[in-house]
């Protein structure tokens, strides 16, 4: 018996490696849907920019302009063009912590800090999971497959003295 639980330990130990080395591949498919988001969205405020400098005022200016607007379409063009702004700005933020990330694993780390959930569920959605060739792969394989065995390991032995600590009893005749 004890060897079925080990081999279940071992095959529980593989699994959770392979599943936490997709995490350095999903981590690298966020960035590129983050660098196309970004790219959209420094377009957009271009053009904002180009628009309001041609109108003889600032980006700002501009934003303000629209905002406050009596026509409810411009003023949400107004907010919409505000709310592009403020996320172009978490944005670059979080391509400069990717691109900086040098510990192993940091790039997922620098993902987990302060993701965008849309290009989290985008990337999700189109996520292939992939073989770790990359040393964050191998090393998030080689945490994922020691948690889950030591894991198992903990709940096994502690289950084989819980077993052991029951008495035995004979049967009882009523």
């Amino acid at each position: 018996m004890f060897r079925v639980i080990r081999t279940f330990g071992l095959a529980l130990g593989l699994l959770g490696g392979v599943v936490a080395a997709q995490a350095p591949e999903f981590a690298q498919q966020y960035a590129q849907r983050l660098g196309g988001a970004a790219d959209e969205l420094r377009r957009q405020v271009a053009v904002l920019e180009s628009d309001a400098q041609a109108s003889g005022t600032t980006r700002d200016g501009a934003v303000d302009r629209l905002r406050s607007n009596p026509d409810q379409l411009v003023a949400r063009r107004g907010e919409a063009a505000r709310d592009d702004i403020a996320r172009l700005a978490r944005l670059s933020a979080q391509q400069q912590a990717l691109a900086t990330a040098s510990s192993p694993l940091g790039r997922v780390v620098a993902m987990l800090r302060d993701p965008d959930l849309p290009v989290v569920r985008a990337a999700y959605h189109d996520f292939s999971p992939a073989v770790p060739t990359t040393a964050d792969g191998l090393a998030a394989g080689l945490i994922g497959f020691f948690a889950a065995w030591s894991g198992w390991r903990v709940v096994s032995d502690v289950g084989r003295r819980v077993v052991r600590r029951r008495p035995r009893t004979a049967a009882t005749v009523a």
